[in-house]
C-alpha cells in the first residue's frame, strides 16, 4: 500500500520546504514523490490539534500511514520569556494529542520536530543525542524546551508498551521561504531581515539587540526537508536525530547581520545596542556525526550566502502577503 503521508504544521516555513522539495525533486529519487504516494500538508484552520476531537477527525478523514509533526506554537526569545507557561501547555496539548491519535489509529510511523532548546543549559559541547536529558533546559525558553523534550519521552514509552514506531528530530536554527519574520515573535533571522528591510525603507539605523557575539547553527528550510524526508523513508530508531550543518559551520548574530546588510543592499552597517541581556544563549553547536554517518557523504548543505539570498528574495516578493504574528503552524 503507497503511504499517505500527514504533515502538521503544514502550513508553515519546515512544512512548506517539504511540499517545494517533494513537487521539485524528480520523482521516485531519494527526496521525491515516490509511486502512488500521497502528501497531506495541514495547517491550523484544518485542525486546532490542542483539541483531542478535532485531531481525532483530520486523522479520520485522512487516514495516514505516517505523519510528519511540525505543528506548534513557536516563537523567538523573548515571545518564549513572555509566555512560558502557553508555550508549555499548549505544545504538550499538541504532541500528546498527535502521538496518541497516532497510537489508536494505528499509524505506522511518526516523526516529531524537536529543538535544539531541548538540550540542558549546562552541558559538554558539541550536542549530540544522548544529552537530551543530562539536566534543565535554559531558563529563557523552559517551558517551549519541557514540552518538546517530552515528546521524546513519550516516543520511547509509546515503543516499549505499544511497539510504536515513534521517533524525533532535533534540528538547529531553521531559515527559509514562508518563515514568520513579525518583528516580536519571530527567530533572529527573519527579525533581522524585517528590521533591515522597515530601517532601509524608513531610513532608519538598523538595531540589533545585543552585542552580535552569539554563535548559532543555521539550517536551509529545504534541506532540512530533504532530511525530515530521508528519517521518514530510511531511519528506523525511536533515538532522536540532529538535523544540522556542521558545528564548524556557526555562524555570529554580528556576521548574520552583516551578510544581511549585503544581501539587502542597506548602505549602512548593523548598529549592535551592547545589552548582553539580549544576547540568549552564548553558543550551542549540536553534532551532526550521527546524521551524516547514516545518510552518506552525497549529501551537500545549500552554502549559507545562497540560501540566505533565496530567503531575502521571497521575503521581498511576498512581502505583502508575508506573516508577522503569532500562528499555528
Amino acid at each position: 500500500m503507497a503511504a499517505v503521508v500527514l504533515v502538521t504544521g503544514g502550513t508553515g516555513l519546515v512544512g512548506k520546504a517539504i511540499e517545494y522539495v517533494i513537487e521539485h525533486e524528480p520523482e521516485g529519487s531519494r527526496f521525491g514523490k515516490l509511486p502512488g504516494e500521497k502528501w497531506i500538508f495541514a495547517g491550523s484552520r484544518e485542525a486546532d490539534l490542542r483539541n483531542p476531537e478535532e485531531t481525532l477527525k483530520l486523522f479520520e478523514k485522512y487516514q495516514p500511514t505516517h505523519v510528519i509533526h511540525l505543528a506548534a506554537l513557536v516563537g523567538g526569545l523573548f515571545a518564549n520569556r513572555e509566555r512560558k507557561m502557553t508555550f508549555l501547555r499548549d505544545n504538550m496539548l499538541i504532541n500528546d494529542n498527535v502521538l496518541h491519535t497516532a497510537h489508536i489509529k494505528g499509524t505506522k510511523k511518526v516523526i516529531s520536530c524537536l529543538s535544539t532548546c531541548v538540550f540542558p543549559d549546562k552541558v559538554e559541547y558539541p550536542l549530540t543525542e544522548e544529552k537530551v536529558h543530562l539536566g534543565p533546559p535554559h531558563s529563557s525558553n523552559f517551558g517551549y524546551a519541557h514540552a518538546k523534550r517530552m515528546v521524546d519521552v513519550q516516543n520511547h514509552a509509546y515503543k516499549e508498551e505499544f511497539g510504536c514506531n515513534f521517533t524525533s528530530a532535533i534540528p538547529t536554527n531553521v531559515f527559509g521561504p514562508h518563515d514568520n519574520f513579525d518583528l516580536k515573535h519571530a527567530h533572529v533571522m527573519p527579525a533581522l531581515i524585517h528590521k533591515c528591510y522597515l530601517s532601509q525603507k524608513n531610513n532608519t539605523p538598523f538595531k540589533v539587540m545585543g552585542d552580535g557575539s552569539p554563535l548559532r547553527q543555521f539550517i536551509y528550510s529545504r534541506d532540512l526537508a530533504k532530511l525530515f524526508i530521508w528519517q521518514m523513508r530510511e531511519y528506523e530508531s525511536v533515538e532522536p536525530v540532529i538535523l544540522s550543518v556542521h558545528e564548524n559551520d556557526e555562524i555570529s548574530i554580528r556576521h548574520l547581520a552583516n551578510s544581511i546588510v549585503k544581501v539587502m543592499n542597506h548602505p549602512d552597517k548593523p548598529e549592535f545596542e551592547n545589552e548582553l541581556n539580549d544576547n540568549g544563549q552564548d553558543r550551542k553547536p549540536a553534532s551532526n556525526a550521527k546524521l551524516m554517518s547514516l545518510i552518506g557523504p552525497d549529501f551537500k548543505f545549500t552554502p549559507f550566502d545562497q540560501a540566505l539570498e533565496e530567503t531575502v528574495a521571497w521575503f521581498l516578493q511576498n512581502y505583502a502577503n508575508a506573516r508577522t504574528g503569532q500562528y499555528y503552524a
